[in-house]
């Protein structure tokens, strides 16, 4: 039998929100890191045709440039599509047991939440960051969001409508 090889594919995509503030650090050497983890939901119709939802929570680690973005612009329930690949890791915990994660190491974190600029043109965030918009006021709006690639029946289960 002839010698196969795998290629060596290691890519994720994966969008949720975040289910507490990011943790920024830096390492020994300067270097900045970012750790947070997302929750993604996935709606699917169960054997009685029921809507039910399931919840899968993922931990995402950030680096360099990538870390201090994450750091000033999420919060707590941000909205991001995150690629990057698989790692894992393991370490010995305070109880002298060995852990272990599996984690997505990001590349590209888009940030989903709505982005809105001020009069000064400063970009001020509609999220969880406790930032109040007068949306009277603005001048200038970007929907910041994937909506728009939801087919009708999708866009509804989001908003908890029925078909």
């Amino acid at each position: 039998m002839a010698d196969l090889k795998m290629p060596e594919i290691n890519y994720v995509i994966m969008a949720g929100n975040l289910t507490k503030d990011p943790m920024y650090r830096s390492t020994t050497n300067g270097t900045p890191v970012v750790n947070f983890t997302i929750a993604s939901n996935r709606k699917f119709k169960d054997s009685g045709n029921q809507w039910q939802e399931d919840v899968c929570f993922v931990g995402i680690v950030a680096w360099n440039k990538l870390a201090e973005s994450c750091r000033d612009r999420l919060r707590k329930g941000s909205a991001i599509l995150v690629d990057g690949e698989l790692q894992s890791r393991t370490w010995r915990a305070d109880d002298g047991s060995c852990r272990s994660i599996v984690e997505i190491k990001a590349r590209r974190i888009q940030f989903l939440n709505r982005k809105v600029k001020n009069g000064e043109g400063e970009c001020v965030c509609d999220d969880d960051s406790g930032v109040f918009i007068d949306e009277d006021a603005v001048q200038d709006f970007t929907e910041d969001t994937f909506d728009k690639f939801l087919t009708s029946e999708e866009s509804a289960l989001l908003n908890n409508k029925k078909i």
